[in-house]
């Protein structure tokens, strides 16, 4: 009787496809959502974040073609310059996968220190882009995103680490 419960919760735990497209749905209207000017500033990464931990708890669903497709939308949801997410996505979520490659026991204290560095990087990849191309933006407000994102991530972790293999 044991055996049988663990493996029919282990088949619905098996396919997170559902919950992988409601969670970007949510990241996609959190990000969205409108804010005051001062307030908005602040708002953390939702689809870096959601991003990142498909691919970091369920690296059989989702990996650098998720990154991609994840990036290309949110340079469409956010009106950016077409590839400029999808980028750094790429290349956060390859350097992810490849330096974790031989540690599979991921913590929370682990995912979060991944995370905090993941979101740095993400930030300073989007910065070296928009200098290159020319943009003139405030410095301040680039960085605001960073705090609120990395404190944010305990939250969404507690949210989705039911579906983390």
């Amino acid at each position: 009787m044991l055996i049988a419960k663990k493996l029919s919760s282990e088949k619905q735990r098996k396919d997170p496809l559902i919950v992988i497209i409601i969670s970007i749905v949510i990241g996609s209207i959190l990000m969205v959502y409108p804010l005051s000017y001062p307030i908005a500033g602040w708002r953390p990464l939702f689809m870096m974040m959601i991003m990142l931990f498909w691919v970091l708890c369920q690296p059989t669903w989702c990996g650098v073609w998720f990154a991609f497709i994840m990036g290309l939308f949110t340079d469409l949801l956010l009106d950016a310059p077409l590839g400029l997410n999808a980028l750094s996505y790429v290349t956060i979520a390859f350097f992810t996968r490849y330096f974790i490659r031989e540690r599979r026991v991921l913590t929370f204290s682990n995912l979060w220190v991944i995370a905090s560095l993941a979101i740095f990087a993400h930030l300073v990849i989007i910065l070296m882009a928009q200098v290159m191309a020319g943009v003139h933006f405030s410095i301040t407000r680039h960085w605001q995103p960073l705090l609120t994102s990395i404190l944010s991530w305990p939250v969404l972790y507690y949210f989705l680490r039911k579906w983390r293999i």
